[in-house]
């Protein structure tokens, strides 16, 4: 058999770039290309994408169930282990009661149809609060803000980056990241078509990252300052009188009180951006013909969250750019997902160690080891990971490799035995890649141009289950249902689809439904109910992207306000109770002195969190887990090729990278690395690194959604 070429979205990332996989009579990944064809992504692709073919096939995946016995994994049958399962998880449902089970979601669940439509069930089944994921230690600040301003969280603006003539830029570096919470295939590009057309580009970033290079300004931050250089804007926007708000609004003049205290020359104090520099950016916002605020995980990651986020779009709203071509607006997801009928309410119930709030039915995972380690009832003794890897990327990584090791049970759906899942009794790992359908069913709410494209499975799954059927036989397994069938997925569906459709008053109509199999089918549901499908005016389902393998383009971002709102006036509210009562912390934090050395996170263009260090060619170039520090500094404090680097949470050796890309007082690591030399990672452990979150302090959070801090932790760094 000749050489094949097949098309799929990448899933390695949040950019969704169309993939040309070319591969052998083998079903071994030849080549992978950028699918030119691809109307959204235009056949570009990164490192990542490139190597999609070595992460697909590498040899040290796990294909096969493991259990553990004592110290060491040994193969087993897919029955055997779900049925080890279903009796250790009833154990300790026996012992303990269902509170006494975790579940933790890591990042790739965000990338895959088994995450999207099985993983809810897997936490349903379990039926418990401890629900933890990636998201509170990334994006829950932005969601959080998003949802007490418009009424759901799922509703979040992103800059609409083809149209816009300015584009203020804080704690991103998309050349690096492909984009995060803004869905961007070629993000370079769209920066650079925005700066040849006229257009301006601002970078506010503590180091002068590969983006802050391509921009027209660059202005250094001190890290964890953002919500005061914001709030200075908008101070400045009501001072100057050049606030211009086109939307409907409820709490301007809050707004305005709010941001009284916070004039430029405070903020000066805490940032190091001049005051004068502070308003020309705000009047530059305000006269540009059209403009965005955009900022993420640099933001989203500091004490002061969800502040930031929030008061990103109070200035797009101030400035007449909020659901404005050019501005920041709502991308329109063409598949129907879960709809809010009432205003997000955060904080239903609290931490059980800690009192930290809940999130959108989670809880932060900087509490995770508390409820790990902490004894009484609802203590943590059986846990579930879903492709995740904690030990390294959730805060106090340390104490979470001690609280696993003592947990009753643990089952990991995981590709690796790497640092978190060597300490699983049971691990039941995911077909390849190219053997699983795509739907981007999060990313493209988030997406700058409205867009959809399905793939199948490009190779058959040759006798393993699906990843949804692992998923959904693990459901079974831990609430003690039947699990010896792959039919576990059959009867998700079938009650999915027939909720969907009674809410719909279509029940009549579950025979037109198309798909080689339920999943399938249900994905055919979300589209043809969705904005543009064929049972609600439209002509799209799941044969249209079928007929269309390259993907469709729906058009550009289009107003949405006030159809978008579930706020409880309909209007957008721009001072929410819950910001409101934290902007006094914010201003408690002018008197605080800032501390003199501080360390900051960074992103590799060929990493993406902790699961791409096992392939050769994406550990090489600049991903090197090094510290960046800048030459006075290190001149300054005597240090040489090696330095110690501490904190209150911990201390690490670590080599130094010296740099005048970063500002001086400031130190950054990579995030992602400290591989054990007791995973099966063979190419990982060989390029360890040092694990940046054995600093990670998991006491300091944002207030409002418990976010770990991981931008802007007070550090002392010395020779090693």
């Amino acid at each position: 058999m000749a050489p094949r070429s097949l098309l799929r979205t990448c899933p390695l990332c949040e950019a969704v770039c169309g993939l040309s996989i070319t591969l052998d009579d083998n079903d071994r990944v030849l080549s992978v290309r950028g699918d030119r064809d691809d109307p959204f992504s235009k056949g570009f692709i990164c490192p990542k994408g490139a190597g999609f073919g070595k992460l697909d096939d590498d040899p040290d995946l796990v294909t096969t169930p493991l259990i553990r016995d004592d110290a060491d994994f040994r193969p087993a049958s897919w029955d055997e282990a779900f049925d080890l399962i279903a009796q250790r998880f009833a154990a300790v449902h026996a012992a303990h009661g269902t509170g006494a089970t975790a579940v933790y979601l890591g990042n790739p669940t965000a990338h895959t149809i088994a995450g999207a439509l099985y993983a809810p069930a897997l936490v349903r089944a379990l039926s418990t609060r401890h629900v933890y994921s990636a998201s509170t230690a990334d994006q829950m600040p932005k969601q959080v803000a998003a949802g007490l301003m418009f009424g759901d969280p799922m509703v979040v603006p992103v800059p609409d980056l083809d149209r816009t003539d300015y584009l203020l830029m804080l704690g991103a570096n998309p050349l690096e990241s492909n984009g995060s919470l803004c869905t961007a295939p070629n993000f370079p590009g769209r920066l650079k078509a925005l700066r040849a057309r006229g257009g301006k580009l601002v970078v506010v970033d503590p180091r002068a990252t590969r983006t802050a290079e391509l921009a027209d300004e660059h202005l250094f931050i001190r890290p964890g300052t953002d919500a005061y250089l914001l709030f200075a804007v908008v101070h400045t926007l009501f001072a100057e009188n050049l606030a211009d708000v086109s939307v409907e609004v409820d709490g301007l003049d809050e707004l305005r009180a709010a941001a009284a205290d916070f004039t430029p020359e405070v903020a000066t104090e805490r940032t190091g951006i001049p005051a004068e520099t502070i308003r020309r950016i705000a009047r530059e916002l305000a006269a540009a013909p059209t403009a965005a605020v955009y900022a993420r995980i640099g933001t989203c990651t500091t004490e002061f969250g969800t502040l930031t986020q929030w008061l990103v779009d109070a200035i797009n709203v101030l400035t007449g750019n909020l659901d404005a071509p050019g501005g920041a607006m709502f991308a329109t997801p063409a598949a129907l997902g879960i709809t809010r009928t009432k205003p997000f309410r955060p904080g239903r119930w609290t931490s059980r160690v800690r009192e930290l709030p809940e999130t959108m039915g989670e809880l932060p995972v900087a509490t995770l080891a508390d409820e790990l380690e902490t004894p009484g009832e609802g203590q943590i003794r059986a846990l579930v990971t879903v492709a995740g890897n904690p030990v390294l990327s959730a805060p106090s990584g340390a104490r979470l490799d001690v609280g696993l090791a003592g947990l009753d049970f643990m089952v990991s759906v995981d590709r690796y035995v790497n640092e978190t899942t060597r300490h699983a009794n049971v691990i039941l790992p995911p077909p390849r890649s190219i053997q699983s359908p795509h739907y981007d069913f999060a990313l493209l709410h988030f997406a700058v141009r409205n867009y959809a494209r399905y793939s199948r499975p490009l190779v058959p799954l040759d006798g393993r289950p699906s990843e949804s059927a692992v998923l959904a036989r693990l459901a079974a397994a831990v609430s003690g249902q039947p699990h010896h069938s792959d039919e576990a997925v059959a009867m998700i569906d079938e009650l999915v689809i027939a909720g969907m459709l009674h809410k719909a008053g279509m029940s009549d109509r579950r025979d037109e439904l198309e798909g080689a199999d339920t999943t399938e089918q249900r994905v055919d549901l979300m589209l043809k109910l969705g904005p543009y499908g064929a049972w609600n005016g439209g002509d799209l389902g799941l044969r249209t992207l079928l007929d269309n393998p390259h993907g469709i383009d729906l058009g550009p971002l289009e107003p949405r306000l006030p159809g978008v709102l579930l706020t409880a006036t309909g209007r957008v509210d721009l001072a929410p109770q819950p910001l409101l009562a934290d902007v006094s912390r914010l201003r408690e934090g002018l008197a605080a002195s800032a501390p003199p050395m501080v360390l900051i996170g960074r992103r590799q263009l060929r990493s993406n969190n902790s699961w791409m260090h096992n392939i050769e060619a994406l550990v090489g170039g600049s991903n090197h887990c090094t510290l960046h520090i800048h030459p006075d500094d290190a001149d300054r404090l005597g240090i040489g090729e090696a330095a110690e680097i501490t904190s209150a949470a911990g201390s690490l050796t670590v080599q130094v990278e010296l740099t005048s890309a970063i500002m001086p007082g400031v130190v950054s690591l990579p995030h992602g690395w400290g591989h054990a030399a007791s995973t099966t990672q063979s190419v990982a452990r060989a390029h360890a690194g040092v694990n940046a979150n054995a600093l990670t302090d998991n006491s300091i959070v944002d207030a409002i959604t418990g976010t770990a801090v991981f931008n802007g932790v007070p550090v002392t760094v010395g020779p090693a």
